[in-house]
This record gives C-alpha cells, sequence and structure tokens, in this order.
C-alpha cells in the first residue's frame, strides 16, 4: 500500500449523455459524395506550400501502387470536425493501412457511434464539477478496457470489436468500428489523467495502461514498413502522437530495422513545435521529406481526401 492517499470517488455525481447539450451532432458530419475539389487541386499554382501539397498526394498514392503503408495518426478535433467519413473512405479504399489516436478520439468517436453527438459544453459544465461526468460514455469505455485486459486486446482493437458487435446507430461514421471491420489496426495511445473517462471509479489504470502499451507495440510493428516510400500522417494531435512517433522510430531502428526514406505531413491549425520538430524534421533527416500544412481541419482534409481520391482514380 503506498504513503498517500487517492480522492475517493464513490460519491461522484453522473448524468445520461442523452440530455447532455453537445456541440456536435452527425447532422454536422461530412458527406464525402458531394463534393468535388479535384478541379480546385488541377489549376492551383506551383506554388511552395501547393507544390508540396501535390507532391504529398503523389508520394501518398505511389505507397499504395507500391504496397507500402499509408500510417494516419488524428487528434479529436478531426472528429468534432465531423470529417470521420473522408478517413473511412480511405480505409474503405484500402489507401490508410494503421491509424493511431490519442484517448480522446476514441471518446468522440464512441459517442459519435452510440449517441449521434458528442463534444459537451466545457466552460459551463466545469462550473457546477458534471464536465465529463456521462455515465454511458465513461463507464461504458472503461469497462469495455477493463474486460480487453483481461482478455489481452489493444485498446483500439477493444472499442472497435464493441462497436462492431453491439447495436450502435451510427456505427457507419466510427472510425474504430470501419479500421474494425476493415482489419486495420487502430492503436490508442493514453496519457492518464487527460481523458475525462478517467475521471470515473470505474477506471482501471492498469487495464488502462496494459492495453494502451500493447498499443503502442502494435504501432512500433506497423511503422517498419514506412522503409522506402511509406507515408506517416498526422492530423492535428499537437502533442501525444509526435511523441508515440518519435519513440517508435526509435525502437524500431534500435531492433536493426532499415527505416529510411519515407515521408511525413502535419495537418494542423497553428505551427506547433512538437509536430515540426518530431514529425517532420528528425525522423526523416537521414532520408525521405517531411511537409507541413497550417489550415483548418474541415478545409484541409477534404481537400487531401478529393486531391488523393482523384490521382487513384486517374493513375
Amino acid at each position: 500500500m503506498g504513503r498517500y492517499k487517492e480522492i475517493d470517488l464513490t460519491g461522484l455525481k453522473k448524468y445520461s449523455i442523452t440530455n447532455r447539450p453537445s456541440k456536435v451532432l452527425i447532422e454536422d458530419f461530412a458527406d464525402p459524395s458531394k463534393q468535388n475539389l479535384a478541379e480546385l487541386m488541377a489549376k492551383s499554382p506551383d506554388f511552395p506550400a501547393a507544390e508540396d501539397f501535390k507532391e504529398l498526394v503523389d508520394k501518398c498514392v505511389s505507397a499504395y501502387k507500391k504496397g507500402k503503408p499509408v500510417i494516419v495518426a488524428l487528434g479529436g478535433h478531426v472528429v468534432k470536425c465531423g470529417l470521420s467519413p473522408y478517413l473511412n473512405d480511405l480505409m474503405e479504399m484500402s489507401l490508410i493501412t494503421t491509424m493511431a489516436s490519442n484517448g480522446s478520439v476514441v471518446i468522440h468517436d464512441f459517442e459519435i457511434a452510440k449517441f449521434g453527438k458528442t463534444s459537451e459544453d466545457v466552460a459551463t459544465a466545469l462550473e457546477d464539477g458534471s464536465f465529463g461526468f456521462a455515465r454511458e460514455t465513461g463507464d461504458g469505455i472503461n469497462n469495455i478496457i477493463t474486460d480487453a485486459y483481461q482478455n489481452k486486446l489493444g485498446f483500439g482493437e477493444a472499442i472497435g470489436k464493441h462497436l462492431m458487435e453491439t447495436e450502435n446507430p451510427n456505427r457507419s461514421l466510427s472510425l474504430l468500428a470501419k479500421a474494425y471491420e476493415k482489419q486495420i489496426p487502430f492503436t490508442v495511445h493514453v496519457a492518464l489523467g487527460t481523458d475525462i473517462v478517467h475521471q470515473h471509479e470505474t477506471a482501471n489504470g492498469a487495464a488502462i495502461g496494459d492495453c494502451s502499451l500493447r498499443d503502442f507495440r502494435i504501432f512500433c510493428k506497423s511503422i517498419i514498413n514506412l522503409n522506402e516510400g511509406g507515408v506517416f500522417l498526422n492530423f492535428g494531435s499537437a502533442v501525444i502522437m509526435p511523441e508515440v512517433f518519435l519513440k517508435a522510430v526509435t525502437v524500431v531502428r534500435n531492433l536493426g530495422y532499415p527505416l529510411r526514406n519515407f515521408y511525413t505531413a502535419v495537418f494542423d491549425m497553428n505551427l506547433h513545435y512538437r509536430p515540426k520538430t518530431n514529425i517532420v524534421d528528425r525522423p526523416t533527416k537521414s532520408g525521405g521529406k517531411g511537409y507541413y500544412f497550417v489550415g483548418h481541419h474541415e478545409i484541409m482534409i477534404p481537400l487531401f481526401y478529393h486531391a488523393v481520391k482523384d490521382k487513384l482514380q486517374n493513375a
């Protein structure tokens, strides 16, 4: 028994997510079939950013043709912007070979799949201490991961499996369900204490840590084949995924696998130190190239999606 006392969580007040106001509804989600941006790309001038963008699209298509991986990491804001359908379609097309995320993506994806809404009003809910205490989300995810711990599953696999094997009205919008359906690894990299599910007494630190560490090792395995032409894309994770990627690269190289001449790109709304250093610059220093694109996700991800899709269809 440790010398320091933990807070007693048995008196937590929870509410049902069905009664919670949410800022993101499924009615706001994108529909990739109703947009066409290919002409815009064809006519864009070949100045530095546009030239880099076209070059990255070519690298993704080339990786697809060569059977090299295209790995996508993301942060929760991508889901909150209603952009999951684009990534689901790229998984359906077999362009994306692995997905990875922080813990917030799981929460938003889980709520969308089950309840058709996500993203509460944090400022308001924080005032009375109700922020993050939807019982269906906290207890639901925590119970899945506790079971996954007993069955030695990864975090992402366990959530995807649950969403595929239970009745969920909006499963088609779930990234985790689509990845599980397509047998695409979806690894989840949790920082304990950063996600609302950790506030609940049902959170099992041993289970969360074990399942997330297992996902780190799955992620390391996935990036081995980036060597000579693979692509790693980071959509909007400013801290967790840049750190995870850097550690995975050194693990793979430490074990003697060649990992050179691959391509990385960061898409984010701001220029951040860790993505720039840990994804764009350091890993590609001895071969390959890194790119950084600044812009709102709801603009940049549809643009990327349509550019890649058009290139694949006309290749």
